[in-house]
């Protein structure tokens, strides 16, 4: 039997982590992926002795967002059954989000896509120097919709108007000056550069830290109305059925430019 997609496992001390595990792919998400994390932390949640939990990525990467050749079947699905895609991979960024327990992303390799969005929801952020970033969406002819209003509130609406537009890839240390990472270390450092940040949260009393996220979040304006999370999930989606998507799609698959970039 294949191992989970995603790992859970808590500790003496109430810190539970969260891996995902699906390294040969770089950590790319699907709908296993997905329910893997909504799964995890809806257990935890109902864990009353889970303090904080610390999310991180097997193998080489973090995570290197969607996986196209998964999101190129979903875009052949029914508009029924790709809505249903947005509407659960927008609930599980939203879920980690709005979780009431302190959340700290350890970031190496490549976190693109789905992956920012999976650190721009965690509380804290460490990454190491050699870690590389990109909003790549748009290059697809895809967008980052359901992640924007948490992109918006870690880098601010001016870098996410660069970043997810030009789909650039970004250094740790740029990172770090976006607001997107809270802290560097070297390679191979990610647990030491974690223990005195999970320490002093352990020292917080947890009601108090429950409340000052909450309150944190909705001063932010990240409780979203159905309304507002209805508009993000039906944009993400039809995106992902449009002759553009399938075009970005084709291109990833075949190597090449796709066809909106200028000949010459």
């Amino acid at each position: 039997m294949s191992e989970p997609v995603v790992l859970c496992e808590v500790d003496s001390r109430g810190v539970a982590t969260v891996t995902l595990n699906r390294p040969q792919l770089n950590n790319a998400y699907n709908a296993d992926v997905i329910d893997g994390l909504v799964e995890a932390f809806t257990r935890l949640a109902a864990d009353p002795d889970v303090r904080v939990v610390v999310l991180r990525g097997n193998g080489a990467h973090f995570q290197a967002g969607a996986d196209l050749k998964w999101i190129d079947q979903v875009r052949r699905s029914t508009p029924e059954e790709n809505l249903a895609v947005s509407r659960r991979t927008a609930g599980a960024v939203q879920g980690l989000n709005l979780f009431e327990r302190p959340t700290v992303a350890l970031v190496h390799g490549g976190c693109f896509g789905g992956g920012i969005g999976i650190i721009s929801a965690c509380d804290v952020v460490i990454a190491e120097r050699t870690a590389q970033f990109a909003i790549s969406e748009a290059r697809w002819g895809l967008h980052a919709s359901i992640i924007i209003p948490q992109l918006n509130a870690a880098m601010g609406v001016r870098q996410v108007r660069r970043y997810a537009l030009s789909c650039e890839r970004f250094g740790a240390e740029r990172a770090q000056q976006l607001g997107l990472v809270h802290e560097l270390c070297e390679p191979g450092a990610l647990d030491e550069a974690a223990a005195p940040v999970l320490d002093a949260l352990l020292h917080s009393e947890p009601g108090a830290l429950a409340i000052t996220k909450r309150h944190a979040l909705r001063d932010a304006g990240l409780y979203l109305s159905d309304q507002e999370m209805d508009e993000l999930v039906e944009a993400h989606a039809t995106a992902r059925q449009t002759d553009q998507a399938r075009e970005g799609l084709a291109s990833f698959a075949e190597k090449r430019k796709p066809a909106w970039y200028p000949p010459g």
